[in-house]
């Protein structure tokens, strides 16, 4: 008898999940049965869906007219810069709760508040799913040059990976990230919602600064994450030298993509500038207007 397509996923998943058991060894039990984190499919195909809608969106879209989603943006953006908001929150009250000790926090200590501090995680790895929508909007609205190996790399990794935290390291330690991610993503999507508003757009002066504070960021993750390496608390050693290792990866990335882009921009401006300067000099005693485009002279 030929086995079904749901016996066939049903194998297939044992497998999966026996591989990633022995890799990893026993899961955190408090955890288990919450959603999608039994099994490692779920996140799998989300993922693998992610890149196709990627591949296959840009390859639609090309001959087609981009999609005007400024409602549909402005509504997923609040709901992003909410959802953070509550996470950020939510952290900074049970952590404070659970005497969580900055310099490092194991898994066991503070009881019925890892378990809040779990359920948070969980949503913050749930987020990254809901955040894919970031790149989907990119596909539909052509915004092609928004789709870098920095962003595609950074939301499809991260996914993965916080459902390795959630199974394994679900609190502790691992609270520290997420909190000062949710804050930066409560600027990051307001941003990102507010510039979808043309009348907003002249006061949006704070990109740059934004990209700032996402470096500040990796690096006081990295800083915490070595300072349990220095002084252990039990936390798996493992865990924090991979987690070091990854936010190493996305500072050497984001300091690319900063250099590339303000430094393109600086350059730019000095060669406007000094394109200015040359039409002055050359029109002695008279300036120069423009309106769409076209450029006359007048005299004083």
């Amino acid at each position: 008898m030929m086995p079904t397509v749901a016996n066939q996923i049903e194998t297939l998943d044992k497998r999966v999940n026996s591989f990633v058991d022995y890799m990893f060894g026993d899961r955190d039990p408090r955890v288990r049965g919450w959603l999608m984190l039994d099994s490692y499919l779920p996140t799998f195909f989300l993922t693998l869906l992610y890149l196709l809608a990627i591949w296959l969106g840009t390859k639609f879209m090309k001959d087609r007219p981009a999609f005007f989603l400024r409602t549909h943006l402005i509504i997923y953006n609040l709901g992003v810069m909410l959802l953070s908001l509550y996470m950020f929150i939510e952290l900074i009250l049970s952590s404070w709760e659970g005497a969580y000790y900055l310099q490092c926090q194991n898994l066991h200590s503070a009881g019925e508040v890892d378990i809040r501090v779990a359920k948070v995680l969980w949503w913050y790895y749930f987020s990254k799913a809901v955040e894919f929508m970031d790149t989907i909007f990119f596909v539909l609205r052509k915004k092609n040059s928004q789709i870098t190996f920095l962003h595609v790399y950074h939301h499809a990794t991260m996914f993965n990976i916080w459902w390795c935290v959630l199974n394994w390291i679900p609190c502790g330690q691992s609270f520290f990230g997420p909190t000062l991610n949710s804050f930066i993503h409560v600027l990051m999507y307001s941003y990102y919602g507010l510039s979808t508003i043309p009348s907003m757009q002249p006061y949006l002066w704070w990109k740059k600064y934004l990209t700032q504070a996402q470096l500040v960021q990796f690096v006081l993750t990295i800083t915490h994450t070595v300072s349990a390496v220095v002084k252990p608390c039990g936390f798996p050693i493992g865990c924090l030298m991979f987690q070091s290792s990854y936010m190493a990866t996305l500072v050497i990335l984001f300091v690319n993509f900063y250099v590339k882009t303000y430094r393109k921009t600086v350059v730019q401006d000095n060669k406007t500038n000094a394109d200015v300067k040359e039409i002055k000099n050359g029109y002695y005693n008279g300036y120069i207007t423009a309106s769409n485009g076209n450029t006359s002279k007048k005299k004083d």
